[in-house]
C-alpha cells in the first residue's frame, strides 16, 4: 500500500495526466466519529454508486476492518458485486433497495443479500424466486413516510405487513427490518422532519403490533445521522458523511462533526503558453484573455466527470494560488489563465482535497457548479485512476 506523503490531498503518481487520491484512514477516522455519535445503533457503510466514487470493494473491505457489519447498496448489480468480490454474510449484511420487475432475486437469494420490499409487486417476485431457489429471504420493508419516491404509502401499509407475515409464518422469508427515509433532514426545522418522524413511528406500531420482530428499525441517513439522535433507532445508514463531506454544509463544515474528506483530485498541466490580450479562450469564447497573461492547460474534462458547469466558476490550485477554470470545460480539458505565472509543464493542479494545503474542497466545487458536493464527488470517471493511501491492510 503506497503511503501518500499529505494523505487527503493529491500527489500524483509520476507520468499520470489525473489521479483521485482516496485516504482510507481518514475514512476509518469517519467511521469511529459517527459512530460515536449513535451509541446504541449500528452504523451501515453505504458503499452505493461505487462508494460515491470513492471505490466500492476498497470502501467496504475498509469499513469491515473499522468494525463496520452493515453494508448499503441501491442496486442489485452493486450487492452481488460486493459478493462476488469476497465479502460473505458472516462478515458483512448487505441490503439492496433499488429493484425493478424482472431483477435477479434469485442470485440475490443465493448471496444473501438483504432485499429492500416497498410494494407487493415485489414481494410476489421474491417469493417466487424463494419457491424457486429454496432459499428464504431476509426482507426490509420500506414505508414512504413522505419522501414520495420509494416505500409503501401508508394506505398499502397494513396489507404489505400482513402478507410478508403469511409468507414468514410459511418459512419463506423472515422481517428482519422496516425502515423509511427523510426528504429533508439536512433543512433544521424543515416541518417534513417531524411529519415523517410520526409518520415512521405509526408505521411500525402497526407492524409490530401484528407480530413483525425486526432486527433493526432504520430511518437516519447522514444528516440525520448528525442532527437527529431521536431517528437512529437501531441502524444508522451513513453515506455522505462517511466519506468525510458534510451533508449539511449550512449548519457546519466536515471539520465541525469530526469529519475529514476522503477524497483529492488532482492533475499534472499538460501545456503552458504565452498568449496576447484579446485571446479567446476554449469553445464559444466565453473567456478572453484581458491582456497578455499565461494559460495552463488541464487535462481532465467532462469525459472524467468534471462538470460542464464548472466552466468559468471552478477554483484550483497550481503553486499554491488558486485559479478558475477560464472559459468552457470540455470533454477532455480545460483551461485555467495563470495571471502571468509560469510553472512548469507537469507541475501538479489540485482540484480539490480537504483544505489543508490550501486547496479548494469538494463543497468549494459544489457551490461553484450549482450542486452539492455528493454530485462532483460521484461523478469522477473511471478514466481517472484511484490510488489508495492509509490502508489498514483490507485491501490487498
Amino acid at each position: 500500500m503506497t503511503t501518500a506523503k499529505t494523505p487527503g490531498t493529491a500527489m500524483l503518481a509520476e507520468g499520470l495526466r489525473a489521479e483521485a487520491t482516496i485516504d482510507l484512514a481518514a475514512l476509518r477516522g469517519n467511521l469511529a466519529a459517527l459512530r460515536e455519535r449513535v451509541v446504541g445503533a449500528d452504523v451501515m457503510a453505504v458503499v452505493k454508486a461505487d462508494a460515491y466514487g470513492h471505490g466500492a470493494l476498497p470502501c467496504a473491505l475498509e469499513a469491515l476492518a473499522a468494525g463496520v457489519r452493515w453494508l448499503g447498496t441501491a442496486t442489485p448489480e452493486e450487492a452481488l458485486a460486493l459478493r462476488a468480490a469476497g465479502i460473505a454474510p458472516e462478515q458483512a449484511r448487505i441490503l439492496c433497495w433499488l429493484w425493478t420487475p424482472g431483477g435477479p432475486w434469485a442470485q440475490a437469494l443465493r448471496a444473501g443479500v438483504d432485499i429492500s420490499v416497498s410494494g407487493q409487486w415485489a414481494l410476489d417476485e421474491l417469493l417466487a424466486a424463494v419457491r424457486a431457489t429454496g432459499v428464504p429471504a431476509r426482507v426490509h420493508l420500506k414505508a414512504d413516510t413522505g419522501l414520495g419516491r420509494n416505500g409503501c404509502q401508508p394506505r398499502d401499509w397494513p396489507d404489505l405487513v400482513d402478507a410478508a407475515l403469511r409468507a414468514e409464518a410459511a418459512g419463506e422469508l423472515t422481517v428482519v427490518g422496516l425502515w423509511s427515509h427523510f426528504a429533508a433532514a439536512d433543512e433544521p426545522g424543515h416541518p417534513s422532519i417531524q411529519a415523517q418522524q410520526d409518520a415512521f413511528a405509526t408505521a411500525l406500531a402497526y407492524a409490530e403490533r401484528a407480530g413483525v420482530r425486526p432486527e433493526v428499525r432504520h430511518l437516519a441517513n447522514s444528516p440525520a445521522t448528525l442532527l437527529l439522535p431521536g431517528s437512529h433507532y437501531d441502524l444508522v445508514r451513513t453515506g455522505l458523511a462517511m466519506y468525510g463531506l458534510s451533508p449539511v454544509p449550512e449548519v457546519g463544515a466536515p471539520a465541525d462533526f469530526g469529519l475529514r474528506p476522503v477524497m483529492a483530485l488532482g492533475a499534472r498541466l499538460a501545456l503552458v503558453k504565452q498568449v496576447p490580450g484579446g485571446h479567446g479562450v476554449s469553445y464559444g469564447h466565453h473567456y478572453v484573455t484581458a491582456g497578455e497573461t499565461t494559460l495552463g492547460l488541464v487535462p481532465v474534462g467532462y469525459a472524467d466527470g468534471i462538470p460542464r458547469h464548472a466552466s468559468g466558476t471552478a477554483p484550483v490550485q497550481i503553486g499554491g494560488k488558486w485559479r478558475t477554470v477560464a472559459g468552457r470545460v470540455a470533454m477532455d480539458q480545460f483551461v485555467v489563465d495563470l495571471g502571468g505565472d509560469t510553472p512548469a509543464v507537469g507541475e501538479e493542479v489540485l482540484l480539490f482535497g480537504n483544505g489543508e494545503r490550501g486547496e479548494p474542497t469538494a463543497e468549494d466545487w459544489g457551490r461553484a457548479c450549482g450542486t452539492i458536493s455528493y454530485e462532483i464527488v460521484t461523478r469522477i470517471g473511471a478514466r481517472v485512476p484511484r490510488r489508495y493511501v492509509g490502508g489498514s491492510g483490507a485491501l490487498r
